[in-house]
């Protein structure tokens, strides 16, 4: 049963998730003649935030919040980054959103073990990552599969996994300014 801070924890992280899935990275580059334009970069702040998200709370709370989205995103709102509803499920991007399941499973392990550190966040987080993209691709496979396109694996390959995992990565660096604060405020409990 969820008690009312459980139950906050939850709606904090839906809200998150949400928000941060129709949030695109920008990198901002100055230019010589003192112009600014920005770089996008094709992926969302989902991966970073469900990273944070997990560092902070149990995993539970972000399973919970994230089946929670998943079900919100094919039922009832198009709050997925692509759009939403059932139709989503033939989407190769589903896979990937699937594979956050081992992702927060990975990261959790920094919790349990209580080893919150650069290097240890780094090596999970890497883990995670890959196992999230692996999940994508073999969610991916199996649709190929199963309706015999196989020339577009190749495509779907480079589009949603090649062209993303080392974005995914690179978001890591942005949180490695709150590992000490997190490790500050667990450890205070």
């Amino acid at each position: 049963m969820l008690n009312l801070y459980k139950l906050i924890e939850v709606l904090v992280s839906l809200q998150s998730l949400i928000i941060t899935t129709m949030l695109p990275v920008y990198i901002p580059l100055q230019f010589i003649d003192k112009s600014s334009n920005s770089f996008e970069i094709p992926i969302t702040w989902q991966v970073p935030t469900i990273i944070l998200l997990t560092l902070i709370f149990h995993k539970k709370v972000v399973f919970r919040a994230l089946t929670i989205y998943i079900i919100l995103g094919l039922f009832i709102a198009p709050v997925f980054n692509e759009g939403g509803s059932i139709g989503y499920l033939l989407t190769p991007n589903f896979g990937y959103l699937l594979g956050v399941y081992p992702l927060i499973k990975i990261i959790d392990n920094l919790n349990n073990k209580n080893k919150i550190n650069i290097f240890n966040f780094l090596i999970y987080g890497f883990m995670g990552i890959v196992a999230m993209h692996f999940t994508g691709v073999f969610y991916n496979f199996i649709q190929i599969i199963f309706y015999s396109k196989f020339n577009i694996f190749l495509y779907n390959l480079g589009k949603y996994s090649i062209g993303k995992i080392g974005y995914h990565f690179l978001m890591l660096l942005p949180l490695l300014l709150l590992i000490e604060p997190i490790k500050y405020f667990k450890n205070r409990k």
